[in-house]
């Protein structure tokens, strides 16, 4: 004997309702196989459910192509912040400038290594340092640090903390959509269910061929196990024949 199986993707999902309600649309009260007060919750909580759906499934691929851009940026501003600090000791080691100058940028003064940039937390505290400290010695009459100079570091720096900033959002957005799918899911189900159990007592008397035939009509999913396919299959061939 097949058995019914609930929806367990949101396609899954919309599909059950819409057909629900599309039966609930054609027919009068009295002609259908489930209640009008279920067909009102159909009617009521389908566009909500559709609508939440596509919001995620749109918050969800902006995060992942805005994900491409931003790693992109991100590795922008770790190159040119590295860079900058790699010209700024070997400006040091050729004495164009002393080494105490170190400690305006957050370094050890005898320190020749690059800082950690391994994630945005450093990118970021260590490209505001940087900015700070060559801005602070230049204004004070310091030879400025070329290639790069601070503005194309700040200029990406900049771009890489709005792309920091934006992807942030769109994170919350996304934990946010999904958080509310979640709660809509199971009031899918729940609805998704009423209707099925209902359908299905309506048709109770009829035979089980005719029944799931037209249970099916109304989004009711039935699935054959393993072991029955074989008969399923001889039965449809069966039918062939004899027609």
């Amino acid at each position: 004997m097949p058995y019914r199986r609930l929806p367990n993707t949101d396609a899954a999902r919309l599909r059950a309702l819409h057909a629900a309600l599309k039966k609930g649309k054609e027919l009068p009260p009295f002609k259908l196989y489930y209640a009008q007060n279920t067909y009102q919750k159909v009617q009521s909580f389908l566009p909500s459910f559709e609508k939440n759906v596509t919001e995620s499934k749109t918050a969800w691929n902006n995060q992942i192509k805005k994900g491409k851009e931003y790693q992109v940026h991100l590795r922008k501003a770790k190159m040119y912040i590295s860079h900058f600090i790699q010209v700024l000791n070997l400006a040091i080691i050729r004495g164009d400038i002393p080494a105490s100058v170190r400690s305006m940028y957050g370094f050890e003064e005898d320190a020749q290594k690059l800082p950690q940039l391994n994630n945005e937390s450093e990118i970021i505290n260590w490209g505001e340092k940087i900015i700070k400290a060559e801005t602070e010695r230049t204004r004070k009459g310091g030879n400025p640090i070329t290639n790069p100079t601070i503005a194309v570091v700040k200029v990406r720096y900049e771009n890489f903390l709005e792309a920091y900033q934006f992807q942030n959002n769109l994170k919350k957005t996304v934990q946010r959509t999904s958080s509310e799918l979640g709660d809509l899911r199971k009031h899918a189900d729940e609805i998704i269910l009423k209707v099925w159990n209902e359908v299905e007592e309506s048709l109770k008397d009829l035979p089980e061929n005719l029944k799931r035939e037209k249970a099916s009509e109304y989004g009711v999913v039935y699935v054959f196990r393993h072991n029955e396919l074989g008969s399923a299959n001889l039965l449809k061939r069966s039918l062939v024949v004899s027609d």
